[in-house]
Parts: C-alpha cells; sequence; structure tokens
C-alpha cells in the first residue's frame, strides 16, 4: 500500500512540475488563436517563452474581429513586422501582475513598448484598460498563470498612440 502512494505522489509531482510557459497557456485557449498567430508572425514566441516574468493582455479572437479587416491583414505583412511587434509588445508588460495588484485607482503602466502608456484601474467591477482610443478594454477572465507569468484575457486590441489620461476620481 505504501509503495502505492509513493508511486502515486511521483506521478503528482511530475505533473505539477510541468506548468505550461505564456504561449503554451495562450495555444490551449481557443478564444487566443487569433493572437498566437500574431505572435508567430512577428516573431516573438521564442521571447515569450524566455525566463520572464512576464504579464499579457490577451485579446480574443472577437476583439480582433472587431479591428478593421484590412488593418490586421495589412499588419500581417511581412513589411509590417515591426508594427505588428510593437502593437504585440503594448499588450506585455515585464513584470507578473495579478489582477490582485492592480490599484483601485487609475494608474499608469508602462508596457515592453516603453515609449508608451497604459491606464489600468481596478474596481468591484473588474479590472479596464485605457489606450490611446476612447474605448476601453476589459479584463474577461484574469490570473491565468503560466510557468513564466501571467496573461488576462481582454475583450479589445490595445492601440498604441496618444498616452491615456488616468482621470483621479474626484472625492
Amino acid at each position: 500500500m505504501r509503495s502505492i502512494l509513493t508511486a502515486t505522489a511521483i506521478c503528482l509531482s511530475a505533473v505539477t512540475t510541468q506548468a505550461a510557459d505564456i504561449v503554451e497557456q495562450a495555444q490551449q485557449d481557443d478564444r487566443l488563436s487569433t493572437l498566437v498567430g500574431a505572435v508567430e508572425a512577428a516573431g516573438l514566441v521564442d521571447t515569450l517563452r524566455g525566463k520572464g516574468p512576464f504579464t499579457i493582455y490577451a485579446p480574443q479572437n472577437t476583439a480582433f474581429d472587431a479591428l478593421p479587416p484590412e488593418m490586421v491583414s495589412d499588419l500581417l505583412r511581412p513589411e509590417n513586422k515591426d508594427q505588428l511587434t510593437d502593437l504585440l509588445l503594448y499588450h506585455v508588460d515585464d513584470r507578473k501582475l495579478t489582477s490582485n495588484m492592480f490599484p483601485m485607482r487609475p494608474t499608469h503602466f508602462k508596457p515592453v513598448l516603453t515609449s508608451e502608456r497604459l491606464c489600468i484601474t481596478a474596481s468591484e467591477a473588474g479590472v479596464s484598460i485605457a489606450d490611446s482610443t476612447p474605448e476601453t478594454a476589459n479584463v474577461v477572465v484574469a490570473d491565468i498563470k503560466a510557468d513564466n507569468g501571467v496573461i488576462h484575457v481582454i475583450d479589445k486590441v490595445l492601440i498604441p498612440g496618444k498616452r491615456p489620461i488616468c482621470h483621479k476620481k474626484k472625492r
């Protein structure tokens, strides 16, 4: 009996130590197939499989579907790889930020695309992210853990450009 328990513990230990990296987690989620394709086209797979830590604000497929079709096809052209890379790096932070780490007030965060900023706000309703556009992204699934970071699935593709204004709530 003791040997069966020991063998079971060893098997369970082996399973739990094989955590997936950011890319593997995204590949396992059908909602993120467009993002995975874009990461591959930009040549960022090896980077996001690296040591990290990373936080990925991962637009779900419907977020990409909401973009103008010509924008997506243009970004996927080989000659526009730099623009695609910048767009994707706007969705990456080089820290592991779980949803409970976002402050309950609008706060600027610096993504890996260091020339840009995001305005992230936590509230009782969830986490929202402001970019250069008037629309705000919402975290629809938070804290998908990977061995090199965390993924937050969002409902909008974040667009770099004009720095978002983080409006502080008046008291």
